[in-house]
């Protein structure tokens, strides 16, 4: 099993991926204690990684879009 903390070099697609697979295998369930516990630390990770990608592209958006991340309204 990998690491817990060996997930900074992922990109969103990568931990997204590898936090699908690790739901996956705990729904699966068959698996000891402390892989249980092993594999949902993991996904802890995982997510978080997750959440910092997605909150600095947020952060990208939000500093090039016009007016400042306003909502942009199109016209149908």
């Amino acid at each position: 099993m990998k690491r817990v903390d060996d997930v900074t070099d992922l990109t969103f697609e990568q931990a997204f991926a590898a936090l699908e697979e690790t739901v996956s295998r705990l729904e699966t369930g068959g698996l000891t204690l402390h892989d249980s516990l092993s594999l949902f630390e993991r996904g802890q990770v995982l997510a978080a990684h997750c959440a910092a990608l997605l909150d600095r592209a947020e952060l990208k958006v939000t500093q090039v879009a016009p007016g400042g991340g306003e909502t942009l309204h199109l016209d149908q």
